[in-house]
């Protein structure tokens, strides 16, 4: 029973030793090997996970110090007139309005080498992403071809991706020129302010201050800049000014360029500055309301009307006719009685123009016609000759016969 018992604990043993080399026979061949073998293996696998871990970190390290900018990527890398692709972008800001164009000669020239008419506009998300399509176009200028997604409003942003428009004809860019590539140094201030003739509509001023820097080999003489004043989500209006002067090869210069608006111009306006077909810098621009203006026709919807009224009235009052005070008739007979009673003066006439301004006829002038015209007697009532002439007649003076 003693070797039985042996026998099977032996079997179980051994049984156990082969379960255990089972469970470690990947490691079978570093284990036969030794334990040198094993510890060898042991710092391969560190110095691999180490490895791997450096350039996990090194990788991290570049990803996070690569800046993080707007990005675009085409679903589609060539399609035919009328087909649509797929935009989507990455890194913009957050709810900014966009706009899609597909242009020719990778857009050297601006937006002039840029289908226009076909573009697309899209707003970002909270997470400045965006997806949308835009219809397959042919530029004005040969290939190759890109997608230039652009910023509208605020600060400038753009991006571009290589496309292919199938059946463009496709050119060699135009040679770079080798004049002097100027940048922008620092950014672009207005200078400046309004008059009274401003606050009264007139066009406003300013001077578009800037530091520009010649990145070329050679001396940039005389350049021409383009300035551009947008109101709103309206396109700019460029117009061409030359600087006089020559900024050298390495070197920076500060250029001064006049900007003026329409007459009466008021709002938000952004000024941008162009060289060599790409803007160069972006400036905002608060133009305040001419409210002289406002006051001047407020002032002439009050004073027009008033004088208009005032030389109506001068008219009516001209052309209307005279009334004379009622019961009070002025005929030339009476006309004429008045005159004699005032010239009558002193002496033996005195009492014929008495007589006479009495109505009576005691200096023998006085008549029918007289007697009926006097203010307080009307044709109707008038008294007779006679009777006048008994009334009004006087006593002879003591003496008399």
């Amino acid at each position: 029973m003693v070797l039985a018992r042996t026998g099977r604990a032996v079997r179980a043993v051994a049984g156990w030793c082969a379960a255990l080399a089972l469970a470690v026979l990947p490691a079978g061949p570093a284990l036969a090997a030794g334990p040198a073998s094993v510890d060898t293996a042991v710092s391969v696998r560190s110095a691999d996970r180490a490895d791997s871990a450096g350039r996990i970190g090194v990788g991290t390290a570049a990803a996070l110090a690569a800046p993080a900018g707007p990005s675009v990527q085409l679903a589609e890398k060539e399609a035919g007139k009328g087909g649509t692709v797929t935009v989507t972008g990455r890194g913009w800001r957050p709810k900014v309005l966009l706009t899609l164009l597909i242009c020719g000669q990778n857009m050297i020239g601006g937006t002039n080498s840029c289908a226009n008419g076909d573009g697309r506009a899209v707003t970002t998300d909270a997470h400045g992403a965006f997806r949308t399509g835009i219809p397959v176009a042919e530029p004005p200028k040969p290939c190759p071809c890109v997608v230039h997604v652009a910023t509208v409003t605020g600060e400038a942003a753009a991006a571009d991706a290589a496309f292919t428009v199938a059946g463009h004809p496709v050119a060699p860019l135009p040679e770079e020129s080798t004049g002097g590539r100027l940048t922008v140094l620092a950014p672009p201030r207005l200078e400046g302010g309004s008059g009274l003739l401003t606050w009264f509509g007139a066009p406003a001023q300013r001077q578009l201050t800037f530091t520009v820097g010649n990145l070329g080999p050679e001396p940039a003489r005389d350049p021409v800049f383009q300035l551009g004043t947008a109101h709103g989500v309206f396109a700019p209006k460029w117009e061409d000014q030359q600087w006089r002067g020559t900024v050298p090869a390495g070197k920076k210069a500060e250029i001064k360029l006049p900007v003026e608006l329409a007459a009466g111009a008021h709002g938000d306006y952004l000024v941008s500055l162009k060289y060599g077909g790409k803007v160069l810098a972006e400036q905002p621009w608060g133009v305040g309301r001419p409210w002289g203006v406002t006051l001047f026709w407020v002032l002439l919807c009050l004073v027009v009307p008033t004088a208009v009224f005032r030389a109506g009235m001068a008219v009516v009052d001209r052309l209307r006719p005279r009334r004379t005070a009622p019961g009070r008739p002025r005929t030339a007979a009476s006309a004429t009685g008045k005159r004699t009673g005032k010239s009558s003066g002193k002496g033996p006439g005195k009492r014929t123009g008495k007589g006479a301004r009495r109505g009576g006829p005691a200096a023998g002038s006085g008549t029918p016609d007289d007697a009926a015209a006097l203010p307080w007697f009307t044709p109707d009532t008038a008294p007779s000759t006679t009777s006048t002439t008994t009334s009004t007649e006087r006593p002879t003076s003591k003496g008399s016969t």
